[in-house]
Order: structure tokens, then C-alpha cells, then sequence
């Protein structure tokens, strides 16, 4: 991804005013650019240019005749050489619709039952996510409504709402209602809800907050309720068209004969207005000719967006940096910042979009864009810069392909015209893939080139290959991992995905909790990066970079400030940077649940954020009660020590991948450890993770196993259930540390009672059994060990821990105080290479062969054997024959031979 800035935003006129008439020129491009057919290009059409005097002003050049500019723009294109490359590019943007929401309260023909209705005037998949309150109800404002209030196909959310969907109103396509009827002797005080829309996911409130309609809201002066017990009167600021019915009664008891009007409630109905947001997809069609006149390549790029800016440059290579291409340049286009171009496109003479005719030297890589569309909105690729490849290179068209075989076909031709289309590249590979050969034949009877220098040719060879086959590809099937409750199968190789990486991932914890009080932390750590690697470790996970309340960096203020307590932005790059050299990944620590108000509201609060990402307290959950928070109900546990944002809205969402999607760019982040993952619903996380692509990820979802009288329980599954539930809702792109797995170990070996490392079905009994890929087990990190322990691993039996871990499917994850500051170094990193030398990875298949009182036994993809516990196991020979390969205090493990 390019990391074009495009602040401050760039204001365009459709004519550039300035003092003074300067020049007037009949030609928008130089003469040498206008040898392919330039008549046709642009008519020779008169076209002023005016300049403005103050530094640094653009200089905008504009075509006095657009219409026919662009249409001579198509017939210069279509008659200047082959098209050698043509792709459509899908872009989706959004539009803003406005409606009502209404609200009615009546009875069906002005007598029987009161009926709320609430209904909506757009089209979609619209939810009424809704509770009740109760008469003299204190501490919770929603309740679940009783049974027989709950129309059809309404479904219970948690403990206290329903989710109703809302359904065409008879006779009226146009509008959604829901009826909900109402009991006026029951005790429900007052009806809440908001709007969902299934489709987008947004939320209605009403002025930010719940819609809540009041059934009794009135107290006499005695404390008694007034309408408790009828629907005379229905007092409450939501309403303001209450519907009376007047009735005359004759009054004849009373004195003097006098006749009294009474008015009686009719019914209550209100509008609030709604603006939702509509996704209107587009596309972009980019192709490219080679001018046979010049040898320049001519790019046409057509949209069937209405006026729109391209921001533009060019790349020399597959870095792809942003470069500015030199002239000459189409009309209407201005430098921005040194760094890009700015191009507005011109009008289709049918109206229908916009085009534009580029020419670029010979020689370029590729072309780089994204469009603008206004101040506040700009459509890119997939969340990147849109590429276009202008090179015949086989690696770089192949890759185009690749990435974008589930787009439009993508259509591309050699340059040589004497060659078909796709079978030009094959042969170019072909021919490459011979040279190669006939390269490593001839040095072999020459015994010039070393081994490394040949498994590197072939190394080619198969990369050529893949190239070839990934030309004839039309379409890329995906397979979604499912769900492993029982076992993988050992022949399977492991999956790429964000929630496993590799498959052969060890994780290095880089830091413990006082690793912040050097203040270098960062440069500490830079300088044991290559010891890190030599160790076997293949991903490091540092602490959170951003100011930080808690000098440890779990309190977040300002999301974008990233000088901490462990080092500035400038000593986390460096430490990156050298990490990478290293050969290592890297783990951000994003703490996204909760983050830190810099200033107080009118009540004192602190629920004001300030910095670049400056909300205010509708990014808090509403039912957090120490923070005023007008957001939606939390969709998970709060956590009170700081504010608890709602991941729900969209500008929350939209802030954090843009925040995520930069600190993967700024910095060079591969993933992600997230922190607190029990307090917002792992949907929002996968949303993330779709934004930002992380080569890794694994999430904290930490909360107590099972006890009885305080005694653990042997079977853990539903604590392991919810873990996996958080893993589930993320769609498997991200893991989870395998919380169940360490206190089964600490039970086991603190209290000698090593059978509860099988569960009820002879499996391993944390997430490890059920969900091996994603599961990350440990045995100690910052929280549970270092100078906090809050559940620290029994003393001395670390070892035992680490050798289950590190020969066990998962991904391992050990703990930086065991590597430099105990004496268990050199155990760990045997056990690492063990593990290395023997592949095995995150599916590995695990057969327990003992787990009894004092020993537990397992044999690992038929390969390894190994023992924990001070029993005796070995393991049984047969026709596999067993070597001892390691051996510590309380395990030892062997290898197959």
C-alpha cells in the first residue's frame, strides 16, 4: 500500500481566476506528445491559461471545449496502436437518502387494544432492537418484554431486549412497520428501541439517544402513579402530537346542570427524519496502448462516476513510490505537493461519466491512482492505491492478475503484435525457464556454481511456473477453514490465513511489565533482535506504542501519538526495521476496547476525547455507568477502568482501520496482539482485520474457568466454548491465547493430577482440542508472570509447560522473562529447534497414550513422543522405532526413527 499523504485537501475550480491575463496558448499538451494523431485529440480547440501571483499557487490547465475533447479523446485512443492491457475496477461509494421514522400509539377503530406501531420510510432490512422499563424499576432502564407482547419472528438479544424485524405495511410498499400490542393494566412504564438496519449495519437513535416512548410518566402529588392503570393521558418530551377525542356528557347530578368536555387521548403519532447511507457501486476502466509514432504508452482511463479528480503518478518499479511522471500532462491537471498530480476529467458528451488520456514514457512499471470524488470522499482499491501495470514483465502482470481475478476479466497482450495474447507470456517464461536450465547444466560441468546458487535458479523456476499457470486462471477459489473439533488431518498442509500465519509460528513475548521504566525499551530490544532469530522464534510481539495513561500502555489516549513510556515513533521504527532483517514478524499491541478522555463534559466526566481521532461520548457504550456514554448497549463485558468504546457506530469503526490500516503503513506492523477482546463482539474484529490484513493475529479473551467449592472442574468445555464463540464471530481471521489450556496445566501439575490433560474424549482439553489452528498457547506473559502474577505458573515447573506447548499443535507463544532472565534458555531453545527440525505446526494431530495420576503422554503426528510428570512412560516400539531426543526435570520427549 503507497503512502501517498493527500492532507491538506487540494480545492479544485472549474476555472482558475487570476490577476492579469498572461498567455493564451491553443495547445494543452507539448508538441512532442501530440505526434499520435493530436489533430483528432483535441481539435486544436482555443484554451486559456491565466496565472495566479502568490507562491506556491497551482497552475490549472483547462480544454475551452470539453465535450468534444473528449470524444476526440476515445477515437485518438482507438486509432493509436493495439490495446496491449484493459481492466475494470469495481469501486463502491456511498449516498445519502432521507426518510422518517414514525411512531404511533392508537387502538384499532378508536376502542379494544393500544397498539405501538413503529415503522420506517426506506426500502431495506430493517430491526427494531427494543426492551422495556418498569414501573418503579431501578438500575436498568431496558428489560425483555413478557412473552405475549413479542410479535412473531422476534428474537431475544441477551437478557434484555428482543430484535423484532420490521415488515411491508399493507397497501404501502413503500413503507416497514412492526405492531407491538399493549396492556394499559400492566406495569411497563415505558417502551425503548432503536433502529438497526440489517443491510449496513448502522444504528437510528433518536438525537443520539434511545427512542423511548413513555406509557406512564406522570406522578401526582401523593407519589402515586397517574395512568398506571388507563391511557388517559400520555405525558413525555418524545411526543408532540398527542390526538384528542372530545366527548359532552350530560352531567345531570351535578349542580347547576352543566354540561363538561372531556377529551380523551385518541392516539399519539410522531415523525423524526432519517438520512441513510446507500452503497452505489461504479467501476473505473482503465486500458493501455503502446503509440507505435512515439513508443509512448497511452492510457484512457473512463468512469461512470459524475465529475471526479484522479490523484496520480507513477512507479519505476514493484515498490511502487509514487513518483511524478514528466510532461507533458492532460488538461485540468495541478502538482500537488511534489509528491503526485491531480487530474479533473473531463465530461462524456452522453453525460454519462467522465475520461481521461494520459501519456507515459516508455520504461515505467506501472500507474498509481485513487480517485476523489469531493473534500471528504475518496474511493480507492480494496483499500489500496489502484495499479495498473504499463510493463510486459511477466511477475508484475501475473501479480495484477492474481490479485484481481475476482474483479472484471482482466484482458492483457504482449507488445509484441506478432504474438497472441496470453501465449506471449507463457513463451516468454518458457523461453526463460530453458535458459535457467541450460544455466544450472552448464555450470554443473563447469562445478561453478554452489548449491545455494541452484536451489535458488529452481527456486525460480517454480515461481516462472506459477506465474504461467496463474495467467490461465479466471477465478481463485477460496475454501473457508471450517471449525476442527476432532482432528486435522496430518496430511493436510498448514493454511495461510491472519488467524494461523504460516502454520509454524513461535511467538516471542518482546517485553514484561517494567520493561517501560528504561525509557529505551525499544533500543534494548532492537539489539537482541538477531540472538531473537538465531533462537528460532518467527514472530516478536511488542507492547502498545501509543501515550498511554499507565506508563505500561494499556490506558490510551491519544491513538496517533506514539511516543511512550518504551521509546519515540522514530526508535519504534528502527526497532521494526531491524526486526524485519532480522527475519522476524511483528506484532502491534492494539488495545481497542477502551481508551482514555483527555478532557471532562458539563458534569465533570471524562468521557471527551481529544488528538486526531477527537470523539466525544457517543463513542462510549451507554450502559457503562461510570461515563455517560450515549452510545448503543456494549456487545460485550465493560471494563472500568477507563471508557469502554462503542464499536457499533460507524465513524468508531471507520477511525480505527483508518488508525490500524496507518499503523501498518507508518510503522510495518504484520499483526496484531489484541487486548481485551471479551469487551465488543469479534464481528467488529473481523471487520478490522478485512481492513488491515495482518500476515497474523491473536486476541485476549481472558475470563475464569470452571470451579466447584474451589476446586477446578475437570471438564472445561464451556469455558473453552466461549473463547471459541469469540474466535467464531471473527470468521477464524484472528486466534486466541488458549486461556483454558494454562489453567489445565497449572491444576495438573500444581496438584500432581495429570489425567485432566485428557478430556472426557481422550483429547487435549483446552482450545487446542477443538480448534487447534487457533489456538496460541502459553505459559506466562505480563499479566500472569513478571512482577504483577496474577496467575503465575507453579515455580520450577515451567519446563514441564513448555515442552506440552512446544511439541502440542497451536501456536506457541513464550514469555520474555524466560528467555533472558531465568536459567531456562538454552531447554527452550532445544525445544524450539526440536520442534523446527520436525515441523510441526498448528494442525499437528496429538494421540494422548496416558494421562493418569502422576504422568501424561502423547504422541504427535506419529513422529515425536513426549512425557510430563514425574511417572514413568515409554513410548511402545513396534515398526516405529524410538530414539530419546530430550530430556529435563519432570518431561523428556523422543523422536521416531
Amino acid at each position: 500500500m503507497s503512502s501517498v499523504t493527500v492532507e491538506p485537501l487540494l480545492r479544485y475550480h472549474h476555472r482558475t481566476e487570476v490577476s492579469g491575463l498572461r498567455k493564451v496558448a491553443n495547445s494543452c499538451y507539448s508538441s512532442s506528445s501530440l505526434n499520435c494523431s493530436r489533430q483528432k485529440l483535441f481539435h486544436r480547440g482555443k484554451c486559456k491559461l491565466r496565472l495566479r501571483r502568490r507562491p506556491a499557487a497551482p497552475v490549472v490547465i483547462k480544454a475551452s471545449s470539453s465535450s468534444s475533447s473528449n470524444t476526440a479523446l476515445a477515437e485518438t485512443f482507438e486509432s493509436s496502436g493495439d490495446v496491449f492491457f484493459r481492466h475494470s475496477f469495481p469501486v463502491t461509494r456511498t449516498e445519502t437518502v432521507e426518510g422518517k421514522i414514525f411512531v404511533r400509539i392508537d387502538q384499532e377503530n378508536g376502542k379494544g387494544n393500544w397498539h405501538l406501531t413503529v415503522g420506517c420510510s426506506l426500502p431495506g432490512k430493517w430491526i427494531l432492537h427494543w426492551g422495556v422499563s418498569y414501573v418503579n424499576d431501578i438500575g436498568s432502564e431496558w428489560d425483555q418484554p413478557p412473552k405475549h407482547m413479542r410479535p412473531s419472528g422476534s428474537v431475544p438479544v441477551k437478557n434484555y431486549a428482543i430484535e423484532t424485524p420490521l415488515k411491508k405495511a399493507s397497501g404501502d410498499d413503500s413503507f416497514y412497520e412492526v405492531k407491538i400490542d399493549i396492556d394499559p393494566k400492566s406495569a411497563i412504564a415505558a417502551i425503548n428501541f432503536v433502529l438497526k438496519d440489517q443491510e449496513t449495519g448502522a444504528w437510528y437513535q433518536h438525537k443520539g439517544r434511545d427512542f423511548k416512548v413513555p406509557l406512564v410518566d406522570y406522578l401526582l402529588e401523593d407519589g402515586t402513579v397517574f395512568g398506571a392503570n388507563s391511557f388517559n393521558i400520555w405525558p413525555g418530551p418524545f411526543f408532540s402530537n398527542i390526538l384528542l377525542k372530545p366527548e359532552t356528557q350530560d352531567h345531570t347530578q351535578e349542580p347547576n346542570n352543566v354540561k363538561k368536555e372531556e377529551r380523551k387521548v385518541e392516539g399519539i403519532y410522531e415523525e423524526q427524519p432519517i438520512a441513510k447511507h446507500t452503497a452505489i457501486e461504479n467501476s473505473v476502466t482503465v486500458s493501455v496502448r503502446r503509440c507505435p509514432e512515439t513508443s509512448k504508452n497511452l492510457l484512457y482511463l473512463e468512469t461512470d462516476l459524475p465529475e471526479v479528480v484522479v490523484h496520480w503518478g507513477v512507479c519505476r518499479d514493484a515498490a511502487k513510490n509514487w513518483e511524478i511522471p514528466p510532461g507533458p500532462h492532460p488538461p485540468e491537471t495541478v502538482i500537488f505537493k511534489e509528491k503526485a498530480l491531480r487530474t479533473l476529467l473531463q465530461a462524456k458528451e452522453d453525460g454519462r461519466g467522465c475520461s481521461g488520456l494520459f501519456t507515459l514514457d516508455e520504461g515505467l512499471a506501472g500507474f498509481l491512482f485513487v480517485l476523489k470524488l469531493n473534500d471528504n470522499t475518496w474511493l480507492k482499491c480494496k483499500g489500496n492505491d489502484f495499479y495498473v501495470p504499463l510493463s510486459s514483465s511477466s511477475s508484475l502482470l501475473a501479480q495484477f492478475t492474481q490479485e484481481h481475478a475476482k474483479d472484471s476479466p482482466v484482458s492483457v497482450k504482449a507488445l509484441d503484435q506478432n504474438q497472441g495474447s496470453d501465449t506471449a507470456f507463457t513463451n516468454e517464461i518458457i523461453k526463460e525457464i530453458r535458459n535457467l536450465v541450460s544455466g544450472i547444466s552448464s555450470d554443473n560441468s563447469r562445478k561453478v556454481k554452489t548449491k545455494e546458487a541452484q536451489e535458488s535458479i529452481l527456486q525460480e523456476i517454480e515461481k516462472l511456473a506459477a506465474e504461467a499457470y496463474s495467467i490461465f486462471r479466471s477465478s481463485i477459489p477460496t475454501f473457508k477453514e471450517e471449525v476442527v473439533y476432532e482432528e486435522e488431518l496430518e496430511k493436510s498442509p498448514p493454511k495461510k490465513s491472519s488467524g494461523t500465519g504460516s502454520g509454524y509460528e513461535i511467538v516471542l513475548q518482546g517485553f514484561n511489565w517494567e520493561s517501560h521504566k528504561s525509557g529505551r525499551w525499544y533500543m534494548e530490544l532492537k539489539e537482541k533482535a538477531e540472538d531473537i532469530a538465531s533462537l528460532g522464534f518467527t514472530v516478536v510481539w511488542l507492547p502498545p506504542p501509543t501515550e498511554s495513561v499507565s506508563p505500561e500502555g494499556y490506558m490510551p489516549k491519544d491513538l496517533y501519538n506514539l511516543n511512550s513510556r518504551y521509546g519515540n515513533i522514530y526508535e519504534l521504527k528502527e526497532l521494526v526495521g531491524k526486526l524485519h532483517e532480522s527475519g522476524l514478524k511483528v506484532l502491534g499491541d492494539a488495545v481497542l476496547n477502551h481508551r482514555c478522555a483527555q478532557y471532562q463534559n458539563q458534569n465533570g466526566i471524562w468521557n471527551i476525547f481529544g488528538g486526531r481521532l477527537n470523539w466525544d461520548d457517543r463513542a462510549i457504550v451507554a450502559d457503562d455507568p461510570h461515563f455517560q456514554g450515549r452510545g448503543n448497549k456494549s456487545s460485550g463485558d465493560n471494563f472500568h477502568a477507563a471508557p469502554n468504546i462503542d464499536h457499533s457506530q460507524d465513524f468508531v469503526r471507520k477511525d480505527i482501520k483508518e488508525w490500524m490500516s496507518w499503523l501498518r503503513e507508518e510503522i510495518g506492523y504484520d499483526g496484531w496482539r489484541l487486548d481485551f477482546v471479551r469487551g465488543f463482539w469479534g464481528g467488529y474484529v473481523k471487520d478490522y482485520m478485512d481492513a488491515t490484513s495482518p500476515y497474523f493475529a491473536v486476541g485476549e479473551y481472558w475470563d475464569s474457568l470452571s470451579y466447584t467449592y474451589g476446586e477446578m472442574d475437570h471438564n472445561q468445555d464451556a469455558h473453552r466454548q466461549r473463547i471459541i464463540d469469540w474466535i467464531n464471530a471473527t470468521s477464524g481471521s484472528a486466534g486466541a491465547f488458549d486461556v483454558t489450556t494454562k489453567g489445565v496445566l497449572h491444576e495438573a501439575l500444581e496438584r500432581c493430577e495429570y489425567w485432566r490433560l485428557a478430556d472426557e474424549k481422550g483429547k487435549p482439553p483446552g482450545v487446542v482440542g477443538w480448534w487447534p489452528s487457533r489456538a496460541v498457547t502459553f505459559v506466562e506473559n505480563h499479566d500472569t508472570g513478571s512482577t504483577q502474577g496474577h496467575w503465575r505458573f507453579p515455580g520450577g515447573k515451567e519446563m514441564q509447560g513448555y515442552a506440552y506447548i512446544l511439541t502440542h499443535p497451536g501456536t506457541p507463544a513464550v514469555f520474555f522473562d524466560h528467555i533472558y532472565s531465568s536459567n531456562y534458555r538454552s531447554e527452550i531453545a532445544a525445544l524450539i529447534a526440536f520442534r523446527n527440525r520436525h515441523k510441526i505446526h498448528c494442525r499437528s494431530v496429538v494421540e494422548i497414550s496416558k494421562a493418569a495420576r502422576d504422568v501424561y503422554a502423547a504422541i504427535i503426528d506419529k513422529k515425536i513422543a513426549v512425557k510430563i510428570g514425574p511417572g514413568h512412560f515409554e513410548p511402545p516400539n513396534g515398526p516405529r522405532k524410538w530414539s530419546p531426543a530430550l530430556e529435563g526435570r519432570d518431561y523428556k520427549i523422543w523422536e521416531s526413527s
